[in-house]
């Protein structure tokens, strides 16, 4: 069970957390979910998980590995905020994490009680939805708080006029 939120009536305010990673499709979740913080006086959240498996080598390598891989990451959400700011004008926050996306997702979620909302983007591939919709859309990956899935088609004026 998760953390009770704290809402606006709390003292808090309402977070939209994207998941950042190596899909054209997450930009277009970034933008909604920074579009709709700022629509609400809220804030954005883009979380990027560097994956266990990338890990399994002898111990130098491996943390040379995980040293590049934190770098990759940072530089990846410090791209994706910059081009936030430009185009919304929204400062977003970001966060680096290690392990699986389903768990690092709900334990962002648990440590940060702000975060009302979960935004993710579908692909637009024959294969389906992508990775990541069709993991949260399965079994056991339920979440704590409302999950919006935006589509990969949607312009920024679209994005902009939905929120």
């Amino acid at each position: 069970m998760v953390s009770k939120r704290i809402g606006r009536d709390a003292g808090g305010k309402r977070k939209f957390l994207a998941i950042i990673d190596d899909t054209p499709e997450c930009m277009r979740a970034a933008a909604y979910a920074a579009q709709r913080a700022k629509a609400s006086g809220g804030g954005a959240v883009l979380l990027y998980v560097i994956e266990p498996g990338d890990f399994q080598h002898w111990l130098g390598v491996e943390k040379i590995m995980r040293a590049e891989a934190n770098q990759e990451a940072g530089a990846r959400l410090g791209k994706v905020a910059d081009e936030l700011r430009e185009a919304v004008g929204i400062e977003s926050e970001a966060v680096v994490r290690e392990g699986t996306v389903i768990e690092q997702i709900h334990a962002l979620i648990e440590a940060d009680r702000e975060i009302a909302i979960l935004v993710l983007a579908a692909g637009e591939a024959n294969e389906g939805p992508g990775p990541l919709v069709s993991a949260v859309a399965g079994k056991g990956a339920a979440f704590p708080i409302p999950v919006t899935i935006v589509p990969a088609t949607l312009t920024d004026e679209d994005i902009q006029s939905l929120c």
